[in-house]
């Protein structure tokens, strides 16, 4: 726990979703072995991109709703702390935006 924050919370914003994020995670890891069956039985390239595209979509979900948690979550409690706390979750946000935005 090296932010100020993370020592003060008393868990992740993400926490009362975790079995929904684990559910949705289950559902990517089986359509990454579900694209991986395709291009081992050589299927057509425009079918393993359609589900390529799918699974893209469903990480960029896992990664909006964690970025939301974060800011509903983490960013509201460090702002409670003090206004140094919030500019370093907002940091922390802005940096993961850009990320995702790059990938």
């Amino acid at each position: 726990m090296s932010s100020t924050t993370e020592s003060h919370a008393s868990h992740h914003g993400y926490i009362g979703d975790k079995k929904r994020y684990l559910q949705r995670m289950k559902r990517i890891e089986g359509l990454a072995r579900g694209i991986a069956n395709m291009i081992d039985e050589e299927q057509y390239c425009i079918h393993i991109l359609t589900q390529v595209s799918a699974l893209t979509r469903s990480l960029q979900g896992v990664a909006t709703g964690l970025l939301d948690d974060h800011l509903k979550h983490c960013v509201l409690d460090a702002a409670k702390l003090s206004d140094e706390a919030a500019h370093e979750k907002i940091q922390e946000a802005t940096a993961a935006v850009n990320r995702l935005i790059r990938s």
